[in-house]
């Protein structure tokens, strides 16, 4: 099962809900394959140290000869591989222009892999490239992060019309598999009505678990751990168990 996290627009919670919904599903006894698809490398760095990163998904995209045993990395949470990125993928699209099968790199490399992991999860940048759409083209189902804000929907019509375009061609099977409001701040009455304008936008398409704006989430990268390790006892661990047993019902 592969899951691509998407949103063009920036500071939405996408890395921390990847790196956390990654967590909480190897908690439930699941083998999971994280995928930093970010050039950024955020979700990579949130459990690696940059040193340690010798080869990356760029170059087991970019080079044949690059294997895949290569590349993965095994995180301190059992059940749980990396594979991860660095700045060198911001190349990716100048790479591989003209090249007929670019939209297919990553599907091409994970295809052998795939039986290995119960669930392969996608951080991807916030932009509709190249890197995007290789994400999309691999993957059965695309989780939105969406934070309640005043330009929450802005560009969300650019996105689904992308997912539209990969259906039409190189992946018919791609689904949304939901709608994730992340850095809630329940406090404020702007956020109540963004909640409703997505919930109307999107249906039962929107998880019922939302994701509260909090100062632990922030932190634990900073730390290399999942909210599950840096605050176990915090709400974004109850919201983030809670968004991976509707992701586990949903698929």
């Amino acid at each position: 099962m592969v899951i691509a996290l998407a949103n063009q627009k920036g500071g939405v919670g996408k890395t921390t809900t990847a790196i956390n919904l990654s967590a909480a599903l190897a908690l439930n006894g699941k083998k999971v394959l994280l995928i930093d698809l970010d050039p950024q490398g955020n979700s990579s760095l949130s459990f690696l140290d940059s040193h340690a990163v010798e080869l990356s998904v760029y170059e087991l995209l970019t080079e044949p000869q690059i294997g895949f045993e290569e590349v993965i990395k095994r995180s301190k949470l059992s059940g749980l591989d990396i594979l991860p990125s660095r700045i060198s993928l911001a190349k990716f699209e100048s790479k591989l222009i003209g090249e007929f099968d670019a939209p297919f790199r990553l599907k091409d490399r994970i295809e052998g892999v795939m039986k290995k992991y119960d669930y392969i999860i996608i951080d991807t940048p916030p932009t509709l490239g190249l890197i995007t759409v290789n994400a999309l083209v691999a993957s059965d189902y695309l989780i939105i992060p969406i934070q309640p804000s005043y330009f929450a929907l802005e560009g969300t019509d650019d996105l689904l019309e992308t997912v539209e375009k990969v259906k039409a061609r190189p992946n018919p099977n791609l689904q949304v598999l939901g709608v994730v409001i992340t850095l809630n701040d329940k406090r404020t009455t702007l956020a109540k009505d963004i909640h409703e304008q997505i919930r109307h936008v999107f249906g039962d398409k929107v998880f019922n678990t939302v994701i509260s704006k909090s100062v632990r989430l922030e932190e634990s990268p900073a730390y290399k751990e999942t909210i599950f390790t840096f605050a176990p006892n915090s709400s974004g661990a109850s919201e983030y168990s809670s968004l991976c047993e509707e992701v586990m019902r949903r698929v």
